[in-house]
Order: structure tokens, then C-alpha cells, then sequence
């Protein structure tokens, strides 16, 4: 059951080399597939809080999971007028504390098949095993698989899903 979350894994250790010596803003900047992330980032002017000592758990949306937002979403979102709904929704990615994958998949065995994580937003995401993979679950049931694992920074660790979750 374990083994579908951790299957992607190594894949951490080659998406760049000497990442657990940059931080996590730097680690998604070298890695193309969080380019849509980073222009996000960017956008809401979280770079220097997510540069900050942290630690920090991201589950990070890939491009493919910003691609899955209705058309237009993103864009809108982009503009400066609608900053502090886009630093809504990224913070709601973050979590305090440094969580590999290890750490999430015992708290979720140790709750019953499902872990409820408060994010620097100010809502809660859940998480939860289906069918042997780990997803973030929303607070509106939308749900994102956790495709990488363990991507350590200086100050925390990325898991890249493939999805955005989004607040209430």
C-alpha cells in the first residue's frame, strides 16, 4: 500500500542537484515543472516568506495540476487586483513543520486512515491513503495524489501533487 507513495520518490533526488542546499522558493525556480508555481509565487509576493527559515511542508501543484483549473482561472488570478485570493490559495499549500513522506503516512495510519494538517492559510487539508497513494483533500472534497515525495530544501521539503486545492 506504501509503495505507490514512495514509487516516485527517487525522483526527487534528480529533479536537481544540491537542493537541500536551497531553500524551497530556489528549488522550484530550478525545476520546470513548478514554473507555473514560481509565476504564482511570484505574483502573490510570497517569494520572501517561502525563502524564510521555515520549516515548511509545500505540497506543490505541478504544471499539469495548474493546467487542470477551469480556463481563465489562473489568469485571473495572476492579476494584481486579486493578490490576496492567490496568497489565499498558495499559503493553503504550506503547512508549518518539515513532514517527509514517512511522517505523513504514519500520522495518517495513526488517525484512522486520514490526518487533518491546519495550513499557514488558516484552513485545514486532509490527508488521507486511497488505493495505496496518499491525496490532499480540500476543504470543498477536492482531492490531489501526491506524485513526488520528498524533495528536501534548506528549509523544508516539497511533495509535488497533481492538482490545486483550494480553500473555502
Amino acid at each position: 500500500m506504501l509503495i505507490n507513495f514512495f514509487k516516485y520518490s527517487f525522483l526527487s533526488l534528480v529533479l536537481t542537484s544540491n537542493i537541500s542546499d536551497m531553500n524551497i522558493v530556489e528549488t522550484a525556480v530550478s525545476n520546470k515543472i513548478f514554473s507555473t508555481l514560481v509565476t504564482a509565487v511570484q505574483a502573490g509576493e510570497l517569494v520572501d516568506a517561502l525563502s524564510s527559515d521555515g520549516p515548511f511542508t509545500v505540497f506543490a501543484p505541478t504544471n499539469d495540476g495548474f493546467d487542470n483549473l477551469p480556463e481563465g482561472t489562473l489568469e485571473t488570478l495572476l492579476k494584481p487586483e486579486n493578490k490576496k485570493t492567490l496568497q489565499s490559495i498558495l499559503t493553503y499549500h504550506v503547512v508549518a513543520g518539515k513532514f517527509m513522506a514517512t511522517d505523513v503516512v504514519n500520522a495518517i495510519n495513526e488517525n484512522g486512515g486520514q490526518f487533518s494538517v491546519t495550513t499557514l492559510q488558516g484552513n485545514d487539508l486532509t490527508l488521507k491513503l486511497w488505493e495505496g497513494d496518499v491525496y490532499v483533500k480540500d476543504a470543498k472534497g477536492n482531492k490531489a495524489k501526491v506524485i513526488i515525495t520528498d524533495v528536501e530544501t534548506s528549509n523544508g521539503v516539497i511533495h509535488a501533487i497533481n492538482n490545486v486545492v483550494l480553500p473555502e
